[in-house]
Formats: C-alpha cells, structure tokens, sequence
C-alpha cells in the first residue's frame, strides 16, 4: 500500500536518522525508519519516514548519488518537505559531503533556498554568529578536532559550508532568531533577494528551535541535526501525545558493542568498567596482525559464558594515536572497513547467542552492525537520552531491542543506565 506522509527524511548514518526520528516522535509523529530504501511496503499510518544511509564518509558523488534515490523514493512517497539530516558537530570534510548533498538535493526539488543549522541544545549543540559550540568549546577546540574520518578544526559554519559549495552561503544571526518568526522570515527573504541560497542559522536554546521552525513551513528543503525537527511536527498540526514510543516487552540477554573513539564514549566504556561489568578490548592494533575469524572466535569465546551474568561490553575504542598506527598501515577506508566488518560479525553471533538487547556506540559502528543483522525497518521507543532513543527491530528472525547512540551523546553513566529504561 502506498502511504502519502508529511515529512521525508534523509539521514546521512544510522545514528543520526534514530537521533532525528526520536524527536520527531516525541513531537507527535508516527514515524518509521528504514536502513537503506525500502524494498517492503510501510506501514499505512505514518506521518514520517526517516531513510537512514551510510553517506557521510563516502565520496561526495557517491552520497550525492545515494541521497538523490532516497529523495525519489520518499518524493514517491508523498513527502511534502523533505528533511537532510547531519551531525549535530556538522561532521564533514573541505570537499563534503553536507554542502554537495544539500545543493544536489536543491536543484532536484526546483528551490533556490534552504538553511543549515546542526544546533542541538538538548546535548549541548549551539551556534551563535555562525560558530558552533560543543557545550562551552568551540567545535576546533573540542574533542571533534581530533576525528579519525572527519576532523573538525573550523567552527565557523558560514566557513565550512562555503568551502563546499557553489551557491551562496548566508548567515541569520541571534537577533533576528530572538525576534521571532516574522523576523526571521524577512531575512530569509532578504537572502533570497541577495541571491544567498544557504543560511546557516543561530540557535542556542530550545525556544530558539521553536521560533524558527514556523518560518521554514513553506521551504521544499530542510537541512540541519535533528535539534531542529521538535518544531517541524507543529508546522502540520501535530502535537506530542502518549504512548507513541511504546514497544513490546523486552527480552534476552544484554550486549553493547562500540567503536567509537568520541571522548564521551570513552567515559562510557570507563563507567562501564568502574562499576565492575564485564568488558572485553578490541585493540584496533589487532587488526593488522591477526585474522578477522581468529580475532573473532577469540571474542566470542570470552563473551559466551558472560552473558547470562549481565550486560556484556565489546569495544574497539582506540586512542587516536592507536587508530592513526592503523590507517598508517591499512589504509584509511581500509582500516575502518576491517573495524567495521569484525563488529559487524559480533552482532551476528551475539544475537544468535540468545542477546534481545543490544546497544551500539558510534555511527559506523551501528551502520555496519545494523547492516549484517539484516534490519531494514525500525519502530521508535522511550528516549534513553537526547538523541538516543531504544528501537524494536526483526533482526535474524528475532525481535531485537537495540539503541543506535552517535559516539558523541549520552552521559557518562549511559551503558548502565540504558537497560533500565526497557
């Protein structure tokens, strides 16, 4: 059955597209997310579909390529606005991919405007007179500057997304963001007159967020983190009500598998193991010594009998230095590939083990673990914390309970904490 939705949605990893999906559900949208464009009917009763790619470190061409389908198929769809999503740390390189998958995605819906705000308060996202913070860093200045794949060391948006771009980039600054819709619509038009085709835009607080999403009701395009998406659900009469995150009962053992080497998750994985729970550490230095199936077999040969004592931990969360000795002898994409590959594997054999509960830190991590349990479809539930939401899923024949967390979000106490809210 073909369904007509509201809102369709882009997300260029999988933790980003259950980021922006929790929010919109929280915000009173029926919402589904796919892994990849569906290749099954969706549910009849939605107001929005957030298609979750793998595109952010591709070359531009190839997530330029991918976006373009996934906005056929929602455009197919009904989607009367459509929605790209990135990182909240607006996670990109000189040449891409924000700016090239923004301006494809512009010229495939005929507009000569959008704006661009990854500003996320909820998990300390803001952006003033262009400038994105990280809590109270500057994005050059916080943890993200030392990103194995996409290295940020410029916070100033208006910057970066010019570097990337052919059109025009633009800045709303804080005054008329405080002023309100009206205001901040006659900048729009203004820009538009000036021939500016992207606006980064300020944004420090929710209320922030609020007052701008009534001006963006008529925009065909959308880009930004998902801080943006708690005031869209009101731009077409929706409003928050219960029960739109319940999920079934869960059931089985408990596992986290991470790969991220973001400063939070490395407090996760401390907490994790200050509390005595039972951890096993991927050296990423491993990789090139050893097999695939000799590390894995070793892996799973530790976790088997720790499983029905409580949550187990697996993680590959290299210092940086760690990951640098890698790619130096693999190869960037090839050392992140292996990683990706092996937990890939860890997640097949955990949930055949009889695991029901699975966490994943870190957006390649949950892309590649996604991928090889086969999930094509999820249903959104209870927010963990901002950004993360649990999902219920059909992985391997089995019903799974799994959270998909950006390497960057969550407190330190997330890993012990999360199992609870089930």
């Amino acid at each position: 059955m073909t369904v007509s939705i509201l809102l369709g949605c882009i997300a260029d990893d999988f933790t980003g597209a259950t980021d922006l999906a929790n929010n919109l559900v929280r915000n009173g949208m029926r919402v589904t997310q796919t892994i990849g464009i569906p290749q099954h009917g969706l549910n009849a009763d939605l107001d929005a579909v957030v298609v979750a790619l793998k595109s952010r470190n591709l070359e531009p061409e190839d997530a330029v390529a991918q976006s373009l389908e996934a906005l056929e198929y929602l455009l197919s769809q009904g989607a009367q606005q459509i929605f790209f999503k990135y990182c909240s740390t607006f996670d990109s390189t000189p040449k891409g991919n924000i700016g090239p998958v923004t301006q494809a995605l512009m010229a495939a819906l005929g507009t000569d405007f959008t704006i661009a705000t990854p500003a996320f308060p909820d998990n300390g996202r803001s952006v003033f007179k262009g400038y994105l913070f990280v809590g109270n860093q500057l994005l050059s200045e916080s943890g993200m500057r030392d990103h194995p794949l996409t290295p940020m060391t410029d916070a100033n948006l208006v910057r970066v997304m010019q570097a990337q771009c052919d059109y025009q980039v633009g800045l709303i600054e804080y005054q008329d963001i405080l002023a309100g819709a009206d205001a901040i619509s006659s900048r729009i038009a203004h820009l538009r007159s000036s021939n500016t085709q992207i606006a980064i835009m300020d944004a420090v607080t929710n209320d922030d967020l609020y007052r701008i999403a009534p001006a963006l009701k008529d925009l065909p395009l959308i880009t930004g983190g998902s801080g943006i998406a708690i005031g869209l659900p009101a731009n077409f009469g929706l409003r928050a009500h219960p029960g739109s995150s319940k999920l079934p009962a869960a059931n089985g053992y408990r596992a986290i598998i991470s790969g991220s080497c973001s400063q939070a998750t490395h407090l996760q994985v401390e907490h994790f193991k200050s509390l005595g729970g039972a951890t096993y550490a991927v050296n990423p230095l491993e990789l090139t010594q050893k097999s695939t199936e000799q590390l894995l077999q070793e892996i799973l040969t530790w976790a088997q009998p720790h499983l029905s004592l409580g949550p187990v931990l697996i993680y590959s969360s290299g210092t940086p230095e760690q990951v640098k000795e890698v790619q130096s002898q693999l190869g960037v994409q090839a050392a992140g590939s292996a990683i990706e590959n092996l937990l890939g594997l860890i997640a097949q054999s955990l949930v055949g083990f009889g695991v029901g509960q699975l966490l994943l830190a870190g957006g390649e991590t949950s892309g590649a673990c996604v991928k090889a349990l086969g999930i094509d479809q999820m249903q959104i539930g209870q927010q963990i914390d901002p950004g993360v939401p649990w999902c219920y899923a059909i992985a391997q024949n089995k019903p799974l309970h799994l959270a998909l967390k950006s390497g960057n979000f969550g407190t330190p106490d997330f890993f012990t904490k999360a199992f609870s809210k089930l």
